[in-house]
């Protein structure tokens, strides 16, 4: 007898949408059906009639559980929220599977005096999560500062154990604006090293790219000219930074072999040189913020205004354009919010350019302002919805076909979205640890009523009722394909 028959929805796979019983055994997906053909022999039937049936969102960066720079916040202490809070977040937005960070920015760690081994640190965070998370989880290896070699030999280790990605930096400012501590940028020396082993080993490189040269220049210009104010942040994160930075990477990655995931792309140049990249062979993927597809720099204006900031910056709206554009067109393969949740107290405190506070209260925003910006307003296929909410940082970051798409073998995880829902968001039906919302006033239509997690229900009819034990660790590896061309 089967578990659990979805019935009677839109079902979208691969190969086409339409309506489908879709039959869950365990954890898995076991068939695939005409209406009404499976629901004979199940213990449950769901009947999600009118709903379109979407694989679990993945949200393929976040940053859940980490101290906050006390030069963003005024004060000591402040974390993101904890993985309970954000897993119940992104629960109710119907991402069943999140990628946060695993590694060491301490001071000691960052001048080569005191660290762990990858894999200590690996098992640290996943105890941080373990039994706190309602959803699935993994983590990207984060590789900062001048790498040393032990660093290096430890790269496949961490692939073996199933971190498919690590995370670099190639700009200092802003994870840490203190002047004493020592740079996360790792210079180009030290990424060439790290490339060809990641390389080597099967992995796959996701890059925050800014030119350090030009954002610490332009820090110190609007600084001497007194316009370093929180809203002319954009001035310092600018396009021309992330030109040079994306062609910097992706002539490393040429050289190494290595593929390379370009989180948060903000500009018109950042598009343009991943398709660039792409058009040359090369395994070059790229990330947009769902808060990029609406705001532009001209928001930071407004009063609070920088509650919309996330690093590196919002741009103008020929920027915004290009990344919806990319989006439809499949320039870029991901959409992801760089979750980084604070209280508003914290997130407002800087107004000057080296404090003001990155991130936001978006991991359960996601999907449905995706929808309504994609699919509603401009006419993006379910299929292809699928691919940027889920499919492709399945297949990118190395959870496919486990994860990511609807078809017998892989886990039963499902965001079911009704399509006619039309509906304001605001602070008092999202779930976060946080008291404000960038999206407050927003209008959707078509959102998340049901999340699946291996084929438990664990959101259903606006309740929470699954468990913070539910979320397991999952390992990744990242498919050959897409390591030697542009695969999604």
């Amino acid at each position: 007898m089967l578990d659990l028959v979805i019935r009677g929805g839109r079902v979208v796979t691969p190969y086409s949408v339409g309506e489908m019983d879709v039959a869950v055994q365990g954890e898995k997906i076991v068939a695939l059906g005409w209406p009404g053909t499976l629901a004979a022999d199940a213990q449950r039937v769901i009947d999600v009639q009118g709903k379109i049936v979407l694989p679990g969102g993945i949200e393929p960066h976040a940053h859940v559980g980490v101290p906050v720079p006390p030069a963003w916040t005024g004060q000591a202490d402040v974390m993101t929220q904890p993985p309970e809070a954000a897993s119940r977040a992104a629960a109710f937005g119907g991402v069943t599977t999140f990628i946060d960070f695993a590694g060491d920015l301490s001071r000691k760690a960052l001048l080569g005096q005191s660290r762990r081994p990858m894999l200590e640190t690996i098992e640290r965070r996943r105890e941080v999560f373990r039994t706190h998370s309602y959803t699935d989880y993994a983590f990207h290896y984060i590789v900062a500062g001048r790498v040393q070699p032990e660093v290096i030999g430890e790269v496949r280790e961490a692939i073996e154990e199933g971190i498919g990605s690590f995370k670099i930096f190639t700009v200092n400012n802003p994870v840490h604006t203190a002047p004493d501590q020592p740079s996360v940028r790792i210079p180009n020396g030290h990424l060439w090293s790290l490339f060809s082993e990641v390389a080597k080993h099967g992995g796959i490189m996701a890059v925050h790219a800014e030119d350090d040269d030009i954002v610490s220049y332009m820090s110190e210009k609007l600084q001497r000219e007194g316009r370093d104010q929180g809203h002319n942040i954009h001035l310092v994160h600018n396009n021309l930074s992330e030109d040079l930075a994306f062609r910097n990477i992706t002539r490393l990655a040429q050289h190494t072999g290595v593929g390379i995931y370009f989180v948060h792309v903000t500009a018109k140049e950042g598009v343009k040189v991943i398709e660039e990249a792409r058009q040359a062979g090369l395994p070059v993927y790229g990330e947009a913020l769902h808060h990029y597809l609406q705001f532009t720099c001209d928001d930071y204006k407004k009063p609070g205004g920088t509650a919309i900031h996330t690093y590196p910056a919002i741009k103008f709206a020929d920027d915004r354009d290009a990344l919806i554009a990319g989006m439809l067109d499949g320039r870029l393969a991901t959409t992801a919010t760089d979750e980084y949740t604070t209280f508003k107290g914290p997130k407002l405190w800087g107004d000057r350019i080296a404090t003001v506070c990155g991130g936001h209260n978006g991991i359960e925003t996601r999907i449905p302002v995706a929808f309504i910006k994609l699919v509603v307003e401009r006419g993006m296929s379910l299929q292809r919805f699928a691919d940027v909410t889920s499919t492709n940082a399945a297949k990118i970051l190395g959870l496919y076909p486990k994860k990511g798409v609807i078809q017998p073998g892989s886990d039963a995880d499902f965001c079911i979205l009704d399509p006619n829902l039309k509906k304001t968001i605001s602070l008092s039906d999202l779930h976060a640890d946080s008291d404000y919302s960038i999206w407050e006033g927003f209008q959707c239509q078509g959102y998340p009523v049901m999340t699946i997690l291996r084929g438990k229900v664990i959101v259903a009819n606006g309740k929470l009722v699954g468990s913070a034990t539910d979320g397991q660790w999952v390992r990744r590896q990242v498919a050959n394909e897409i390591l030697a061309k542009p695969a999604a």
